[in-house]
């Protein structure tokens, strides 16, 4: 395992050749501006790294990200938005799996 790099709530690992990004936004790991911001960044580095040939996304915690982030609510929309994000991974030339626990939120909802 390479040593983590952090984006926010949001760091990587490498194990070999996989990528795993991983969320650590207590206590229901929100999908809020930094964490799609993380998000976003992280599969990024890993489309863009030849050396990695496939992502896993998972969170720290007692849940997968389990909904939006309430204090958000209201306040003008950060980019990027979830659409955004669950569009750019299905797009990955990579395969991305999401290690789902807990109470999760659907990416079909996202839409």
């Amino acid at each position: 395992m390479t040593p983590s790099k952090n984006t926010g709530p949001i760091r990587t690992e490498r194990h070999d050749d996989v990528l795993v990004i991983i969320s650590n936004n207590p206590p229901v790991n929100a999908l809020g501006a930094a964490v799609r911001q993380g998000l976003e960044a992280a599969i990024k580095d890993g489309v863009n790294d030849d050396s990695i040939t496939a992502m896993v996304i998972r969170c720290d915690g007692r849940t997968f990200f389990a909904g939006a982030d309430i204090t958000e609510f209201g306040k003008e929309m950060v980019e990027p938005g979830l659409p955004t994000v669950v569009d750019m991974i299905e797009a990955s030339s990579k395969p991305v799996v999401a290690a789902i626990h807990g109470t999760a939120r659907s990416a079909a909802a996202a839409k």
